[in-house]
């Protein structure tokens, strides 16, 4: 908890390190929302330098600008069969074409570098970029009832093209990135492998592989020489040798209400998280995740927010009693996120408590 920060009163972008692996921008509140409820100002110096992107799994996530071409290598596939994982049923027939699937990528990439030269509307590019492309690119999508490109070559591919998403926009609208250049290297600040073992380990590399989407074979080629081996529960784990000694630091004190794909809640090893099944199936539904409550180090309970008039609804559904001083910690938190939206908090709910 402590290497993702979330013990600290402020910060700004330029020193929050959940930028470094990238945060996930879904949901009605986004990156923006995320981290203004873990304190950073994204409405002070250096707010516009925020860039989103199509990175790991195909989300949108967002990163400081500035560090844009060390993300573009970082997130690259280490290998043709990772990329054929990440691209998940597109790989098919294209092997069965005959083609490569980085190149493929590649393809892709080019066609869209090509077309997107002003800011479009994402099913603009689609449908411009269908016709161009060869027969294993393409499927048919019965929602769409149309055919069009796999979907996660054309994700994985948009930044590849030097494309970013415009934020705030539903659907997506992709822009060229000035100037973009990818970095012939990864400083080891933003290796997605390193950055998961900083922020979320002790891992294991399935842990890591399930979180990129790459092979655990890959993920173990590119395991750090300086992770050493700890023991969490009985199980086998990693952590970097230079963040070991926070394994015995002492409890963090912290209330936060964190967004439902926050950095916190991305952590693959689940179950140290939320041990009870029932409560990790409310946490993690398939469909319409609700933000977690944290209260020092342990998730206690669930939270979601809705427009009520001109104000908002938080209700909070604990998992046990909460405490005058939390619940006092909470409303801040609930105010925070009000006023990111523009609005007045109308209600808080803590049911339950």
């Amino acid at each position: 908890m402590g290497a993702q920060q979330l013990d600290r009163d402020g910060g700004d972008l330029a020193d929050t390190t959940v930028l470094d692996i990238g945060v996930q921008d879904t949901g009605p509140d986004g990156a923006r929302g995320a981290l203004t409820l873990r304190g950073v100002d994204v409405s002070g110096p250096g707010g516009d330098d925020l860039v989103l992107v199509w990175t790991l799994r195909g989300a949108p996530h967002a990163y400081r600008r500035a560090d844009l071409p060390y993300v573009a290598a970082a997130v690259e596939p280490y290998s043709d069969a990772d990329a054929g994982k990440r691209i998940f049923d597109a790989a098919k027939p294209l092997k069965e074409a005959g083609i490569g699937n980085l190149e493929a990528l590649d393809a892709v990439a080019t066609r869209m570098r090509s077309l997107v030269t002003r800011p479009m509307v994402k099913g603009e590019v689609s449908s411009r970029l269908t016709p161009l492309m060869d027969e294993p690119y393409r499927r048919f999508c019965r929602p769409c009832n149309t055919v069009h490109l796999y979907e996660q070559p054309f994700r994985l591919a948009a930044l590849r093209a030097g494309l970013e998403l415009e934020p705030g926009t539903s659907p997506p609208v992709l822009r060229p990135i000035v100037g973009f250049e990818r970095a012939s290297r990864v400083p080891p600040r933003f290796d997605v492998i390193r950055a998961y073992l900083r922020l979320l380990g002790p891992a294991t590399p399935k842990d890591v592989a399930a979180y990129i989407d790459a092979p655990v074979k890959d993920v173990k080629a590119h395991w750090p020489s300086d992770a050493v081996e700890v023991v969490v529960e009985g199980e086998r784990r990693w952590v970097l040798a230079d963040d070991e000694p926070l394994l015995a630091a002492g409890p963090v004190r912290v209330v936060r209400l964190l967004a439902p794909f926050d950095l916190f809640l991305q952590a693959r090893d689940r179950r140290l998280l939320v041990a009870d099944p029932a409560r990790a199936k409310t946490l993690w539904p398939t469909l319409g995740r609700p933000g977690a409550v944290l209260v020092n180090a342990d998730v206690a309970g669930t939270w979601r927010a809705r427009k009520a008039g001109a104000g908002l609804r938080v209700t909070v559904e604990p998992w046990g009693k909460i405490t005058v001083a939390v619940g006092r910690k909470i409303h801040e938190q609930a105010l925070r996120l009000a006023d990111h939206r523009g609005l007045a908090l109308a209600d808080l709910d803590l049911a339950g408590s």
